[in-house]
């Protein structure tokens, strides 16, 4: 039987997304077929026109967004630390430095090709949500290929644009508007950063429907 591919579109600026991701892998590590399961990540951008390094400080870009106080910000944002801590990450809101991710997203469809997308795509993450690092900025994302390995030399004169496109035109096409959302087999979707015991259930269905 052929593989079953999941796609998942995310940012890796969304803190849902992260922990999304660890939610699939537990329900992943639970799912009987999964040496057979190829797991594709997909290029969102929640922010397009992101510059590449935001000058206000995350809960004060949280705050504008979503028409709250700095303080209320602030508070969400110790919920979602607290939420990360209990699927074994960790969060430092405070300290992100938001921007561009267009690059990022460039820089994981080059680690594809490279067979370790999902090394790229968890080191990225860490970056931004635990260590604070600028993920708008080329210096970082140069070092950050190659902690994992990669040359990053293809990136440069856009290598890759087209492929974050294709994906984000893909995902306007499906309907898909929020993240983290996951494809299964072409046939099931879910949307959201889902407990890990309901996406071992659509991998059950997934792989019975295929």
């Amino acid at each position: 039987m052929a593989p079953l591919t999941v796609e998942i579109w995310s940012d890796v600026v969304c803190p849902w997304c992260y922990v999304g991701k660890r939610r699939f892998e537990k329900a992943l590590a639970g799912f009987e077929h999964r040496d057979d399961v190829e797991v594709v990540w997909r290029s969102f951008e929640l922010d397009p026109n992101a510059p590449a390094e935001r000058e206000h400080s995350g809960a004060e870009h949280l705050a504008a967004k979503y028409g709250m106080s700095v303080e209320q910000a602030e508070r969400t944002n110790a919920q979602m630390t607290e939420l990360a801590a209990s699927e074994g990450l960790e969060y430092h809101l405070d300290r992100t430095r938001g921007g561009n991710s267009f690059d990022a997203h460039r820089l994981i469809q080059l680690a594809k090709d490279q067979g370790v997308q999902d090394e790229m795509k968890e080191r990225l993450m860490r970056a931004y949500f635990t260590e604070g690092s600028p993920i708008g900025d080329a210096e970082t994302l140069v070092k950050l290929a190659l902690d994992v390995g990669i040359d990053p030399t293809p990136l440069k004169d856009d290598g890759y644009a087209d492929a974050v496109r294709a994906d984000e035109e893909l995902a306007a096409r499906i309907g898909i508007r929020g993240v983290p959302y996951f494809v299964l087999g072409r046939r099931y979707g879910v949307s959201g950063a889902q407990p890990s015991e309901l996406l071992l259930e659509a991998l059950e269905k997934a792989w019975d429907a295929a």
